[in-house]
Formats: structure tokens, C-alpha cells, sequence
């Protein structure tokens, strides 16, 4: 049977499997395992055990827990009511007016937070109630909220994008480089959305109902210092080379944890809290990761991504044509599937592909985290439609309709970040080219 033949039939045993409802991970794994049985002369048992330990035994690995944990840690502090308090001063003067604290808050968790739900689920817990009291709209509230989310995958550091950078065996450090500027303009293209709208409805705004002297904006803003100086400090001393992402990982676990004494939110029953989520949410995680290293080593054996690779090279296909091919299964992927679970099961496949079609993996980590992005506003699987649905009681449909709009915000980053990949490469090229001379 040639590579193209047993490709087809692995990806329909795939499909059955997740179709009829098979834990990812599992599923990944008995795919694997068929394939080395019956199309390559590998016993499948002693990959298994080499892909599930070579997969887990990794120090750069570690980051990913370490990582969830202090997002985790933080998720139970004040730290969201204190951004709100801190932004919202500033913001009063712009068209949209509160409804870009959504956005800003957004940002500023998302660097420590490291996942979309819980980004999305502690803004939205702090900022819904306030704006609706005052008398925002609520549909556009869902919708900058619902997008404004998922700024937690894209600003580093990322658990995606630590998942990434152990499939795609790039440097970590480059990847989380790359999400700064793509971050800044998705939530500069979000910010703006809400101007436009803002200023053609301008009765749905309501007046700004309190006016703060610079000192008074000050004072407020010292609480967003604590969150500002923890992920300055994670990303400074990864890029300077005083510690690995592992080792950064460790002092935001123990930046996170003095932020939540200093708060007050630090007691043993929500440390043990953090301690419990992030050990579900890691193990959930590497358990995947390691049914993909599985699939990746039986991939290899049966020479799948080489003939697919050496497909793509005879085609000799427009770049701007594959990515936008890429980017359209990507988007029919994030209907069914997680951000981590995507990227785990394209990975083995798609990296030949991109790396013979010329594309840097840097950039087209912060290409991929964008599509995850636009996953999560995706139906029937976009959780933070889900996230929203639960919190307000909302259809998922009107959520996801309300998101729309920002949708498109997001499909524009792409578009941008594909014309002007600098905006990806730029900062990881001079801050590690800075430090290695």
C-alpha cells in the first residue's frame, strides 16, 4: 500500500474514532498502532513505550505545568477587579469608552494566564456585570469579550504556544518573541472595531459618568503594576539567557504567588485549587501530546510527511496559495476541534510541507495561534462561546454572532501578518541576535 493510501485510511480510522466519541489521546494512540501493525514491519509496542517516555521526559516540557499553574494562581486572585479598576480611568475619553477595558483587561491577563477560557471567564466575571449596570450594549460586550479572549493564547507566555514549540521543535523563546507585535495589532484591530462602532451608534454609548485627575489615574493604575512587571521580568530574563523558559516558568509560579499573597487571594484552599486545575489541565495536555508523538513516529515510519512534502515541492505552489489553503483547514478543524488537540494533529504533517514551501516556523507558530484563535469564536466547539453562553445565559448562536465582527478582525491580523511576516520575525531576530553578540 503506498504512503498516500495508508494516509487515507489512518485518517478515517481517526475520524471514526473521534466521531464516535473516543478520548483524543486514545484515539491519537490505537491510530498509531494500527498504522505500525499493518503498513510498516516496526513492532508498534516498543515505539509506543519510546514516543509516550521520550514525549513526557522533556526539561523543556516543564515550562507547559509551570506555566498553568501560575495562570492558574492568578485566575484566583482579585487580579481581574484590580485590572478594571486600574483601566478603566484611562479609558473614558475614546469612543467605546469602557468597553475597551474588555479588550485591555483582555491583554493584560492574557500574558499571565496563558489559556483563552480562563481569560475570557475572569474579564467577563468583572466587566459584564459593571457595563451592563451602566448601560452598555450587551451584544457588543459579548462579542469584545468572546475575541478579546482569546489574546490569551496569542501574548506570551502561551500554553499553546509551549505546545507548538515542543512539536515543531523550535525555540521556545523565539515563539513567545514572535506573539508580542501580531498581539498588540489584534488588539489594536479589536480597540478599533469598537471606535467605528462606537462613533456610527453613538447612542448606544453611554455618557462617561466620572472624571479623574492624572493623579487619580495614577494611583488607580498601581494595581496593574504587579501583573506588568511579572511577565516583563519572565520574557527579560529568558531573552538576556539568564534562565530557559522552564526556569522563567518557575519564577512566574513564584511571581504569581507573592501577587496573590500581596492581594490577599493566597490561602490554602486556593492554592490547592490552582495545584488541582493546573494537574488536570497539564495531564489532559501531555497525555495528548504524547498519542501525537506516537502518530508522528508512526507517520515517519510509514514516510507520509516525506511524500506529502515532496507533493507540495512538485506543485510548486504559490506560498500565499498553501497558506491559504492551511488556513482554511484550519478553520473547518477549530469547528470540532481544541487549539491544543489541532495543533498536535497537523503538526507531523504540515510542518514538512510548510518547511519546503520556504516559511519560517516562527512565523507560522503565530499564524497557527491566530487560527486557534479564530477556532475559539468558531461554532460548535468555540469555548469561549461556551464560556459566555454559561455566564450569561445567552444562546451560543447569539454569542457567536455578536463575535462576528471580530471574526473578521482576526482573519485581517492573518491576512496582515502573511503580507508583512516581519511583524512575526522582527523582535525575535533582534532580541536573541542582541544577546547572542
Amino acid at each position: 500500500m503506498s504512503p498516500l493510501e495508508s494516509a487515507t485510511v489512518l485518517l478515517a480510522l481517526l475520524l471514526v474514532l473521534l466521531a464516535a466519541g473516543v478520548w483524543i489521546a486514545i484515539s491519537l494512540a490505537a491510530v498509531a498502532w494500527f498504522g505500525l501493525q499493518f503498513f510498516t514491519t516496526t513492532p508498534p509496542d516498543v515505539n509506543l513505550f519510546q514516543s509516550f517516555w521520550g514525549s513526557s521526559a522533556s526539561w523543556t516540557l516543564a515550562a507547559l505545568p509551570l506555566f498553568v499553574w501560575m495562570g492558574e494562581i492568578l485566575y484566583r486572585t482579585r487580579l481581574s477587579e484590580e485590572m478594571f479598576e486600574g483601566l478603566s480611568p484611562w479609558l473614558g475619553w475614546l469612543p467605546g469608552r469602557l468597553m475597551h477595558v474588555n479588550i485591555l483587561g483582555c491583554a493584560v491577563f492574557g500574558t499571565v494566564s496563558g489559556s483563552s477560557a480562563a481569560t475570557c471567564a475572569t474579564i467577563a466575571k468583572v466587566a459584564l456585570p459593571e457595563l451592563k449596570k451602566r448601560g452598555y450594549d450587551e451584544k457588543m460586550c459579548l462579542g469584545s469579550l468572546a475575541a478579546a479572549g482569546t489574546l490569551g493564547i496569542l501574548l506570551p507566555p502561551s500554553i499553546i504556544m509551549v505546545v507548538y514549540a515542543v512539536a515543531a521543535e523550535v525555540s521556545i523563546i523565539k515563539v513567545f518573541l514572535a506573539g508580542f507585535i501580531p498581539g498588540i495589532v489584534l488588539t489594536a484591530l479589536f480597540s478599533g472595531y469598537i471606535i467605528v462602532w462606537a462613533l456610527a451608534n453613538p447612542e448606544k454609548t453611554p455618557k462617561e459618568e466620572a472624571h479623574y485627575s492624572l493623579r487619580e489615574k495614577l494611583y488607580r493604575s498601581r494595581l496593574l503594576v504587579p501583573c506588568i512587571l511579572l511577565i516583563l521580568f519572565i520574557v527579560w530574563v529568558m531573552v538576556i539567557g539568564w534562565a530557559t523558559a522552564t526556569e522563567a516558568a518557575a519564577y512566574g509560579v513564584l511571581g504569581a504567588l507573592a501577587i496573590a499573597w500581596w492581594s490577599g487571594g493566597l490561602n490554602w484552599a486556593s492554592l490547592n485549587a490552582s495545584l488541582m486545575g493546573a494537574t488536570r489541565l497539564s495531564c489532559m495536555i501531555l497525555f495528548i501530546l504524547a498519542g501525537a508523538s506516537f502518530l508522528s513516529s508512526c507517520m515517519a515510519f510509514t514516510g507520509i510527511p516525506r511524500v506529502l512534502a515532496e507533493w507540495v515541492a512538485s506543485l510548486n505552489p504559490n506560498p500565499y496559495g498553501l497558506i491559504a489553503i492551511l488556513a482554511f483547514i484550519y478553520i473547518v478543524l477549530g469547528t470540532a476541534l481544541d487549539g491544543v488537540s489541532m495543533i498536535v494533529l497537523t503538526t507531523s504533517v504540515v510542518i514538512p510541507m510548510v518547511e519546503k514551501a520556504g516559511f519560517d516556523l516562527v512565523w507560522f507558530s503565530i499564524f497557527i495561534v491566530l487560527l486557534v484563535e479564530i477556532a475559539e469564536l468558531t461554532p460548535p466547539l468555540g469555548f469561549n462561546i461556551f464560556v459566555l453562553q454559561t455566564m450569561t445565559g445567552r444562546d451560543s448562536n447569539y454569542v457567536a454572532w455578536a463575535s462576528l465582527p471580530f471574526f473578521f478582525m482576526m482573519v485581517l491580523c492573518v491576512v496582515l501578518i502573511t503580507v508583512f511576516p516581519s511583524l512575526c520575525t522582527w523582535l525575535p531576530d533582534v532580541l536573541m541576535g542582541a544577546t547572542r553578540r
